[in-house]
């Protein structure tokens, strides 16, 4: 294994492990249900909460401001802890229903909230939900107040100005470039891989075949040049030993003999041969009735 590792594969192969990784965990594969809605949205609502969406979200528009109607009892602190940085860049404000009133708590996840914009963080978190309990069974009222609110922490410098940008995170965005590369990669490469691997085939297969009618066509050619044999022995029987005829015929079946051993192999010579023997035998056939 470290062996593995210590190659340029390992290591390459290593890298896409971080970047994987990293990608998985900053595109918030981790979050939880409030900090994977408001990553990309300003409102979240608990189940059992009524809420009007689409109008909430109208009404808080491109603000830095994202706002959770938890359920009653929850524990708004560990919510606004669980944001992580989902919500970077925006007032936070938790809200939960308490009798008649609402439970606030204000979340600051604005520039230099812990260093020089402490203060003005403090002052944000504090002065948000002010005036929102008369509205506790209205969501989308208060949501307007919250607005009023925010709006004039704008004008007074607490809150920088400027509107909340949206957008799926570059992780996620790496994510599907990398799984489309790899379909499309893998797809071609494939398609191209069957392809030659089928020419390959089918060439290997057309050359098995013409070397097997080639073999079939000397087996067949030998066969008859065989029989032509053997019918001229039955003749070479009634000649003399002196005729010309017993001479050729007794040349024949030596270049017979000679012939056989190599047989088993299909050349191009080797089937001229077993033609020019044949002709021979027919020539020879043709001399003695």
């Amino acid at each position: 294994m470290t062996r593995f590792f210590r190659s340029a594969f390992g290591i390459a192969v290593l890298g896409c492990l971080v970047l994987a990784g990293w990608a998985v965990w900053s595109a918030g594969v981790f979050d939880g249900p409030v900090a994977r809605q408001l990553r990309s949205a300003s409102v979240y609502a608990a189940p059992g909460v009524t809420l009007d969406r689409p109008a909430a979200e109208r009404v808080i528009g491109n603000r830095r401001l994202v706002v959770a109607f938890l359920e009653p009892g929850a524990d708004l602190s560990d919510a606004c802890d669980s944001l992580g940085s989902a919500a970077d860049g925006t007032l936070a404000v938790m809200l939960g229903r308490d009798g008649e009133d609402y439970e606030k708590y204000g979340c600051s996840r604005l520039p230099g909230r812990d260093d020089e914009n402490f203060g003005k963080a403090f002052v944000a978190e504090s002065m948000i939900g002010n005036g929102i309990d008369a509205f506790a069974d209205r969501p989308v009222e208060a949501l307007k107040v919250l607005v009023v609110n925010y709006d004039l922490l704008v004008r007074s410098g607490a809150i920088p100005d400027g509107g909340r940008t949206v957008s799926p995170s570059l992780p996620r965005y790496l994510i599907a470039a990398a799984a489309a590369g790899a379909v499309l990669l893998g797809s071609s490469a494939l398609y191209l891989t069957a392809r030659r691997a089928t020419r390959t085939a089918v060439a290997r297969r057309e050359r098995r075949d013409a070397e097997a009618d080639e073999r079939t066509e000397l087996a067949a050619a030998a066969a008859v040049l065989a029989q032509e044999i053997i019918d001229l022995d039955a003749r070479y029987a009634r000649q003399t030993g002196k005729s010309k005829f017993a001479r050729n015929y007794r040349t024949l079946v030596a270049a017979y003999a000679k012939l056989l051993p190599d047989l088993g192999r299909d050349t191009p010579e080797l089937r001229a041969r077993v033609e020019k023997l044949l002709t021979r035998a027919r020539e020879l056939a043709a001399q003695v009735p």
